[in-house]
């Protein structure tokens, strides 16, 4: 098979990206996206994945998230995304139509929430979809739910009760009522044997550290 993906054009395809996603003040930056390449690239290794496809997908996957954020979710940035990394990708000389087109599908389809009902199809969009929920598990998941919630102002510790009665962007939207609502249930929607190992090793991380935070803050 012809390499598409070398050295210099992961270079390009990587400063492009990080000049997009380095102003963005969500968890979904430049380092996410490197979080999430080094860990599709670790999930493609193990489930024979083309690893060009898978990299190339990962580091493009939110390149449209700025502008879903800038029209507070109008856009979808998984469906604009895949578009416009066709377009990127044959600017920048990368690949083929093939290839263009299974690293479209690949970000089209990495969307927890997907607007469009379309499943990831093959094993690179699979282990995209499974490296960009697993950025939301374990220590780092934990880190990005209490970034998120300081930012809306919602509170450090909660009670199960009270973070599932609050609403979103409310008081008792905490990083509790996120692992409660979504991030529990990730770990069974993943599609990977290897995604759901580590997936499962992470969802037990945060529950023994939602235990000790209740204890720590068990009033006498």
């Amino acid at each position: 098979m012809p390499r598409f993906l070398t050295n210099e054009a992961e270079e390009r395809l990587s400063a492009l990206a990080r000049s997009v996603l380095d102003s963005d003040r969500s968890c979904h930056d430049w380092d996410h996206t490197l979080r999430v390449k080094g860990t599709a690239l670790r999930l493609g290794a193990q489930e024979g994945a083309d690893l060009e496809v898978v990299a190339a997908a990962a580091i493009l996957h939110d390149i449209a998230r700025p502008q879903e954020m800038a029209d507070q979710g109008r856009t979808d940035h998984a469906a604009l995304g895949a578009i416009q990394a066709v377009e990127i990708l044959a600017r920048e000389g990368i690949g083929d139509d093939a290839f263009r087109q299974h690293v479209s599908a690949c970000i089209r389809t990495h969307r927890f929430r997907n607007r469009t009902g379309e499943a990831p199809a093959t094993i690179e969009a699979k282990v995209l979809f499974d490296a960009d929920k697993l950025d939301s598990l374990g220590a780092i998941g934990l880190a990005r739910a209490f970034h998120f919630a300081g930012k809306t102002g919602a509170r450090v510790h909660n009670t199960p009760q009270e973070a599932l009665a609050g609403n979103s962007y409310g008081r008792e939207d905490s990083a509790l009522r996120e692992f409660l609502v979504k991030l529990q249930n990730v770990p069974g929607r993943l599609l990977t044997a290897a995604g759901r190992q580590i997936g499962t090793e992470r969802l037990a991380f945060m529950r023994d550290f939602f235990a000790r935070l209740d204890r720590e803050c068990a009033l006498p």
